[in-house]
């Protein structure tokens, strides 16, 4: 309308009332000042005011009933706000129409007996392995109507189905708010008004496990993966014991599912405590012959160059290990990761292409396997806040060789990480109350300055004996001890998913399908 008034096609506007005309007092005066100053002048005549906008004397009083609307729309915003809170606090939260349910007389919800059959469908197909656009392609075939009541379904419009909580009997409130009474834009609810989450309110049309299931897989399809389920399974007894099997690829587990994995394997509060302190009153006994190497330290190898060592590294939300890793399990390029929280320890051991978890850790290039980067953005976020790192920062750790009965793993320790951090984000000497920095900047590689943990600082390196002991603890280890390929036991993160079986699930999409059924999904990697 008022691109028609610039365009000389209105000359005067007639509106009911001044609250009827503006969300506010400054859109109200802006806009009829605009529309008085254009050639043609345009005017606004209020009918419930009688005031018109192009009177002399019309300029005060529009400002006080623009005004005066304006308190009013306040007032009705917090009433609203307050009678919404009311109803939430009772026990009565708002259910608008939903495809798949219709209301009763009471206003609550029902199955609809020809929308839920659909609903069901897209659930498991979805969980068979179909993608949210082949469902929506097979619905448009079969002729099947949407929410509007039109055949035009879409991949977003199929995963606003499969992400509504209420199709498994659960109902959460407040998901969207309105920012304010001027603007009245909608945003997304993410805790900035409170939230009530109320669980079997109503008949559900599918279960909870498959809409949790369904939950985690529309998460994890962000990130390239369809159709996986992954499990966390964490390893009780060796060398990795407390360590968890990750996919860097998966998302759908926290950093309080991997921290409750690796404790759940150690019996007492001792086994992952702190490490007792080494005496420093150590007794050796050195036979004639033998070389006394009392007095020589065993030096760190970050002190120097890391070129030549089996290194891992985080940056970038990708992780890349070194060509001495890469070298060592030569054409073994499928490994699985492990992280220890726990013990703040990360592993690696080669693995089959089968391994649901495997990730391809080389590329040949020129006949010899080179290190790839291997992505890592679903895990990258976790990984960091388990060890307490700096997102802004790249991270490396050197590891070291478990090897035995021809099976190896490489354990690298997070306490030996070094810090690699752009120059704009130097860490300062002093900080606070003049406590020390927690990294030390060492020396620049390339755009990064590369830094060593603040402890190092005063220490070369450890005593040879006191070196040698914990190795000579290793070395007398059991064959069980050092077995590296055990599977480990399987965590439970909550409640197991009860998810629908295989079977049940083609036999009911044949079945709505007449019979026929679409392109195969990726069932196969579920579990």
């Amino acid at each position: 309308m008022i691109a028609d008034c610039r365009a000389g096609k209105i000359d005067m506007i007639i509106t009911k009332s001044v609250s009827r005309f503006a969300r506010n007092v400054e859109d109200f005066i802006g806009t009829v000042r605009n529309l008085a100053e254009l050639k043609p002048r345009v005017g606004v005549f209020f009918e419930s005011e009688a005031i018109f906008s192009l009177n002399d004397d019309s300029q005060m009083a529009l400002t006080f009933q623009a005004t005066m609307a304006e308190e009013e729309s306040h007032t009705r915003s917090r009433s609203m706000e307050t009678s919404l809170r009311m109803r939430l606090d009772h026990g009565i939260p708002l259910t608008p129409k939903l495809f798949g349910y219709t209301h009763d007389e009471e206003g609550e919800l029902q199955i609809n007996p020809e929308e839920a059959p659909t609903v069901k469908l897209m659930f498991y197909m979805y969980l068979y392995g179909y993608s949210t656009q082949q469902i929506a392609d097979t619905l448009i075939a079969q002729e099947r109507l949407s929410y509007f009541g039109k055949l035009c379904w879409t991949a977003s419009g199929v995963a606003s189905v499969l992400r509504n909580e209420r199709h498994c009997g659960d109902v959460l409130t407040r998901k969207t708010y309105t920012e304010n009474y001027r603007t009245h834009r909608t945003l997304k609810n993410y805790g900035e008004k409170p939230q009530s989450w109320y669980f079997n309110h109503h008949t559900a049309i599918v279960s909870r496990d498959d809409f949790n299931a369904v939950q985690r897989m529309l998460d994890n399809a962000k990130y390239g993966n369809k159709s996986i389920l992954p499990e966390l399974r964490v390893i009780d007894t060796g060398v990795l014991k407390g360590f968890v099997t990750i996919n860097p690829r998966w998302a759908g587990f926290k950093e309080a599912d991997y921290m409750n994995a690796a404790q759940s394997v150690y019996l007492t509060a001792e086994e992952f405590g702190e490490p007792q302190q080494e005496s420093e009153d150590v007794t050796f006994e050195v036979e004639a012959g033998d070389f006394d190497l009392r007095g020589f330290e065993i030096t760190r190898t970050e002190f120097f160059g890391t070129y030549s060592s089996p290194t891992v590294t985080f940056a970038d939300r990708k992780i890349k290990f070194s060509a001495e890793c890469i070298k060592k399990f030569g054409a073994k390029n499928y490994v699985e990761l492990l992280i220890n929280p726990v013990g703040r320890k990360f592993a690696v051991r080669p693995t089959d292409p089968s391994n649901r978890n495997g990730v391809l850790i080389s590329k040949t290039c020129g006949g010899r396997p080179k290190p790839r980067d291997i992505p890592s953005a679903a895990f990258s976020d976790t990984v960091f806040s388990l060890f307490g790192w700096n997102t802004d920062c790249k991270y490396r750790m050197t590891g070291v060789l478990c090897e035995g009965e021809g099976e190896l793993a490489y354990i690298f320790d997070v306490e030996d990480s070094e810090a690699f951090f752009k120059s704009y984000i130097l860490p300062s000497k002093e900080s606070g109350e003049g406590g020390a920095s927690s990294v030390q900047p060492l020396m620049p590689i390339g755009k990064h300055i590369r830094a060593i943990p603040e402890q190092w600082t005063s220490s070369f390196g450890k005593d040879f004996y006191l070196h040698e002991q914990p190795l000579s603890a290793l070395a007398s280890m059991t064959k069980s001890d050092w077995e590296l390929r055990m599977k480990g036991q399987l965590f439970e993160t909550g409640k197991k998913l009860n998810v629908t079986g295989f079977d049940e699930l083609k036999q009911y999409i044949t079945s709505e399908l007449g019979g026929v059924m679409p392109q195969e999904g990726c069932y196969g990697q579920l579990e």
